[in-house]
């Protein structure tokens, strides 16, 4: 088996429009929460969400890319861009045919969807653009990726809600370690923020009207995000050779379905994968120094998770490091994983904990290390990444610092 390594990261969600200045947000507590800004917004009862900011896709894109490009692509492709930058790589060749990408999203071109039904329903249309479905569907990104950087291996897209970077991710780490590709580029991005976006969401009543309060006793419910985050893993002797700066090493993963509630989650599923993750990355409970959550803030996930953990370290989960960057950047649904992976790397290679903000009230049922309101220095050598989706799906990434 090969070792996995991350040499490139690149990111755009309302914390920041690359890795430096999200890293930095997360490092002072800041909150990227706010007010909605798009058509019919006073129609919503949810009127907050993580909402990218100051971007114009017109100073990115031309206007024949925009045609094809939702922007949920848009997003992967500014983030992709910043991740092979660093990486320092170029496809050709035989590393062309042995690399690929895999990305996870749960809607895919949603604010697509949402303007062309507008467009036909309310305007009364009856055309639509000829590159609607092209713009529109879940592999839209994967596939613009692959042909931007001449990525000629294996290539999809995952779909599994909350938990779809953390699959997609693990699917690239396999793939690198068992030789069937020298890189791979991965992650997810979602842009669910529009109208029928929020409104279709609106509908579970597990929305929060006024902030993301994870494990705080009188948390109230998510908030949505937006935005991409983007990888690139390269198996370790490949990037040794180039001389490559490695951020982190990617070392175990493992996932499993709660089979039981398409809403609910089971404290077994959860404690399952996480399990396993240490399980396939050769891990004592006690190397583990940091986990960040998915901490929706919901009354049920958090509790949930809490549970799993306190079951699976038993002890040591008194000595744990746990945090929901959700409270920051929100919940960006399929691409959240990613976005959160950066965390992790942050606590591994920096030593720097990214905190729980909004934190107000100790809740019994979570009574955890939160790392509540305030970043954290401290010598973390192995974090986890929690993903916990609707449908029962959970995914559990484990990175090590590399030494």
């Amino acid at each position: 088996m090969k070792r996995v390594v991350i040499t490139g990261a690149g990111t755009i969600n309302a914390l920041g429009h690359d890795v430096p200045q999200t890293l930095e947000a997360m490092k002072n507590g800041t909150c990227g929460i706010g007010p909605l800004d798009f058509r019919d917004v006073d129609r919503l009862i949810i009127k907050i969400g993580a909402q990218v900011h100051d971007f114009e896709p017109e100073n990115a894109f031309n206007r024949q890319q925009l045609s094809f490009y939702d922007r949920f692509t848009q997003f992967t492709l500014i983030a992709a861009k910043q991740a092979v930058s660093q990486s320092g790589l170029t496809f050709s060749g035989e590393l062309s045919a042995t690399s690929g990408v895999v990305l996870g999203t749960a809607g895919g071109g949603v604010s697509t969807w949402d303007e062309n039904y507008r467009s036909v329903y309310e305007e009364g249309k009856n055309r639509v653009h000829p590159f609607v479905v092209p713009k529109l569907m879940n592999n839209a990104a994967t596939s613009h990726v692959s042909m931007e950087y001449n990525l000629k291996g294996p290539s999809f897209t995952v779909s599994t809600a909350c938990a779809s970077s953390n699959h997609a991710m693990a699917q690239a780490f396999n793939m690198v370690r068992s030789g069937m590709a020298t890189v791979m580029l991965t992650g997810g991005s979602e842009s669910m923020l529009c109208f029928g976006g929020v409104k279709a969401w609106e509908g579970l009543r597990v929305m929060s009207k006024d902030a993301c309060r994870p494990f705080s006793a009188n948390r109230n419910g998510m908030v949505q995000g937006e935005g991409a985050a983007v990888f690139v893993f390269e198996e370790l002797d490949h990037a040794r050779a180039r001389g490559a700066e490695i951020l982190a090493e990617v070392v175990g993963f493992a996932m499993s379905s709660d089979a039981a509630d398409i809403v609910m989650p089971s404290k077994q599923g959860a404690a399952r994968a996480i399990a396993g993750a240490l399980r396939d990355a050769r891990l004592n409970p006690e190397d583990v120094g940091y986990i960040n959550a998915h901490g929706t803030g919901t009354a049920a996930n958090d509790k949930t998770e809490c549970a799993a953990v306190a079951d699976v370290f038993g002890h040591h989960a008194d000595d744990l490091m746990i945090s929901s960057t959700k409270s920051m950047h929100g919940h960006l649904i399929g691409g959240t994983g990613a976005v959160e992976l950066l965390a992790c790397i942050m606590a591994v290679r920096d030593g720097v904990i990214a905190p729980t903000i909004g934190y107000e009230e100790p809740d019994p049922e979570c009574a955890l290390d939160v790392v509540p309101n305030e970043a954290r220095e401290a010598a973390v050598d192995v974090a986890l990444s929690n993903a916990f989706a609707f449908g029962g799906l959970n995914a559990v990434m484990a990175l090590r610092a590399y030494r």
